[in-house]
């Protein structure tokens, strides 16, 4: 028999927790099911992410991330303290490293300021007394002191927790292979069949390759970007309060690498933003199969060439920081007092799933979501989306 669910979501995610979590926040009396393809959630995107709750200070104000930053870090802050998870307030200062940054500090402080982020240009003197191993180009920095810092492995249980305590149904170890739009139904690939009164689809990683089989979201693909790490050796007498990041280069969606400061207090450096070859190619060749790697070479070299976006110099100062002493240096511009004996090797590591319009040959810098008929696509979900689940499932669910 074909059971039917008013509401179906494809992905465990945080994107698809939070829509299932409105969802039934608005209707208690809705039938929700959540289909995860992997054991367990919290394997990719949302479980790999830094943690970090952005104040929403990166984005144009007429942009969905602009919208949804602020109120969305303000809505897991409360989450975390009603559900006695843990959550460090430590704040984050963004430093220029070189001079072309120093007009991008007023432009990041206007756009936080509108955003409705707490933000305020410090000097140097300032910066020593935040962070006493900071350094700025200019004399200037831009200070965050709202920015906090969660444990995203904490909070996805807990909506876990929360959701199926409500009545949502989560099954795991399956995806959906098939759709037939017409009669709103999917077959997953355990041979079960469900009928829809609405889908969302919140897969993530493979987004775009779902989308597809809804006949939805033709001009794009997903690019995947592999973000390493290197920890900080517990024997360093390098001590950070907060976090630690560059001016951004603003014509890309990525922020450059920075530090990261864990709620257990370890502290990180990183991500780099490398082309990887598969969407879940992590580490050595796992990960990589030959259709992908195609497909993300051909759009690289595509990207590489027109160089959209500045992405060839990009790219060349990725690859650089491959190498320990070029990923010292960049850090070194931030804290110059760090040296090569600080930083170890981690096994942190994740995947951004990066949005490419292959029409207009760019990377897409906002969240994408598209509705056809009764189903919905979140297509682009990257940074700040862990950020602004909470308020983010509201205009996906209200889209």
């Amino acid at each position: 028999m074909l059971e039917k669910y008013d509401l179906i979501i494809l992905g465990a995610g945080i994107t698809g927790l939070s829509v299932a979590r409105e969802a039934i926040q608005t209707n208690s009396d809705c039938k929700i099911l959540v289909i995860e393809k992997e054991r367990k959630i919290g394997m990719h995107g949302s479980g790999r992410n830094s943690g970090v709750l952005h104040s929403g200070i990166y984005y144009p104000t007429d942009t969905l991330k602009a919208k949804f930053c602020a109120e969305g870090s303000v809505l897991m802050s409360i989450y975390c303290k009603e559900n006695n998870l843990p959550i460090l307030r430590c704040g984050k200062v963004i430093l220029p490293t070189k001079i072309e940054d120093e007009s991008q500090i007023d432009v990041l402080h206007e756009r936080g300021t509108r955003n409705g982020a707490s933000v305020k240009i410090i000097s140097q003197e300032e910066l020593n007394e935040i962070e006493p191993e900071a350094k700025t180009f200019s004399g200037r920095a831009l200070y965050s002191p709202n920015t906090s810092v969660v444990d995203p492995h904490a909070i996805l249980n807990q909506v876990k927790f929360d959701l199926e305590r409500s009545g949502v149904t989560i099954l795991f170890n399956e995806r959906v292979i098939l759709a037939d739009p017409d009669a709103s139904t999917v077959e997953t690939n355990k041979k079960n069949s469900f009928k829809y009164g609405h889908l969302i689809n919140c897969t993530g990683q493979y987004s775009d390759v779902v989308s597809k089989i809804f006949n939805v979201g033709r001009q794009y693909t997903l690019l995947p970007f592999k973000g390493l790490y290197y920890g900080l050796s517990k024997f360093s007498n390098i001590k950070l309060n907060g976090l630690i990041y560059p001016v951004p280069d603003l014509n890309v969606p990525f922020l450059g690498i920075h530090s990261v400061k864990l709620v257990d207090g370890n502290v990180y450096f990183g991500p780099t933003a490398i082309p990887a070859f598969g969407r879940e190619h992590y580490k050595g060749f796992k990960g990589i199969n030959i259709k992908d790697a195609t497909s993300i070479s051909y759009h690289l070299l595509r990207q590489y060439i027109s160089n959209k976006q500045g992405f060839k110099s990009y790219t060349h100062q990725e690859m650089h920081r491959f190498l320990k002493k070029e990923f010292l240096k960049s850090m070194q511009s931030l804290i110059p007092r760090l040296s090569s004996s600080d930083l170890v090797e981690s096994q942190k590591v994740g995947i951004r799933a990066q949005l490419l319009d292959t029409k207009r040959n760019e990377l897409v810098m906002d969240f994408v979501v598209e509705r056809v008929n009764n189903t919905t696509h979140v297509l682009n979900a990257v940074s700040p989306a862990f950020t602004s689940a909470f308020s983010f499932a509201k205009y996906i669910l209200n889209k």
